[in-house]
C-alpha cells in the first residue's frame, strides 16, 4: 500500500519519524484495553505529562530532570491554563511574544507551514502509574533540516493524493485515513505568523491529541493504532487553498 510516490503523499518527516527514540517506558502493546479504558488511560497520561514537562526558553517541551536543579524554576505545562475540548484534545498557548499579533486564523483547508517536534505515545500503566510510554517521533523539523514542513497530509490531504491512493490500491478510504482530526481541531485555537522559512523558531504551544482524536483503532496510512500525539509547534504561515485548482 506504500507504492505511491512518498513525495506527493505526505511530508518526509512523518515517514522518517515512526521509530522509537529510546527504550524508556516501553510498554507491552499486546495488552488489549477496552475503548473506555483506552480513553481513560489517554486522559490520565495527558495529565501526568503536563505535570512532568515544561517549556524551555524556545518553547520546546522538555521533561523535568530530578538529577539537576537548572529546570526547577520552569513552570509546569499544567500552569499555562490548558484547555480540554470535548473530544479530549488539550491545547496550551504560550503567552506573550510566542503568539502572533494579530496573526492569521487557521482554516481546516488551509495550506500550513509548520515548525514542529511531534511525539507519539502508547498510554499504559508503568510502575503503577499511567503515562505516555513507548515514545516515538512522528515529525521533527527542529532537529531535522530546520525548515517548517509545508502542507502536510496529516493536516489536510489533497483530493488528488487520496484519489490516486484509492485507485492504485483498489481501496475506498476517506480523508480520515490520512488526517489527524485532533490536530485540525486544536489548531483552530491558534493563529499563524507570517514568517519566512529561514526565520528562527519560537514554539507557540502544544496540542495533545488522545488516540480517540487521532486514528484510534482505525486503519490508517501510518499504521498507528491507539497512538496519542503531542504536537509542539509554531505556525510559520498559512495560505488559503484554492480547492478548484487543487492537485
Amino acid at each position: 500500500m506504500k507504492k505511491i510516490l512518498l513525495g506527493i503523499a505526505l511530508s518526509v518527516v512523518v515517514l522518517q519519524g515512526c521509530k522509537k527514540d529510546d527504550d524508556d517506558d516501553v510498554v507491552d502493546e499486546t495488552v488489549v484495553l477496552t475503548v473506555d479504558e483506552q480513553n481513560a488511560y489517554d486522559d490520565a497520561a495527558a495529565i501526568e505529562y503536563m505535570e512532568t514537562h515544561y517549556f524551555d526558553t524556545k518553547g520546546n517541551v522538555v521533561a523535568f530532570d530530578s538529577t539537576i536543579t537548572t529546570d526547577d524554576n520552569f513552570p509546569k505545562l499544567s500552569s499555562y491554563n490548558p484547555v480540554k475540548l470535548p473530544s479530549g484534545v488539550i491545547y496550551i498557548l504560550r503567552p506573550g511574544t510566542a503568539q502572533p499579533d494579530p496573526g492569521t486564523a487557521v482554516n481546516p483547508t488551509d495550506v500550513i507551514n509548520i515548525m514542529q517536534v511531534t511525539k507519539m505515545y502508547v498510554s499504559a500503566k508503568v510502575n503503577d502509574k499511567i503515562v505516555f510510554g513507548s515514545e516515538g517521533t512522528f515529525a521533527n523539523t527542529v532537529s531535522g533540516d530546520g525548515i517548517p514542513v509545508k502542507d502536510p497530509g496529516y493536516f489536510y490531504v489533497k483530493k488528488s493524493v487520496l484519489d490516486k491512493f484509492n485507485k492504485d490500491n483498489n481501496t475506498t478510504f476517506d480523508r480520515s485515513f490520512f488526517e489527524i482530526e485532533g490536530l485540525q481541531e486544536g489548531l483552530k485555537y491558534f493563529k499563524a505568523f507570517n514568517l519566512d522559512d529561514s526565520a528562527d523558531y519560537n514554539m507557540q504551544g502544544v496540542i495533545i491529541v488522545p488516540s480517540r482524536a487521532g486514528f484510534a483503532r482505525d486503519t490508517n496510512y501510518y499504521s498507528l493504532i491507539n497512538r496519542s500525539f503531542v504536537f509542539n509547534f509554531q505556525l510559520y504561515k498559512t495560505k488559503t487553498r484554492n480547492l478548484e485548482t487543487e492537485n
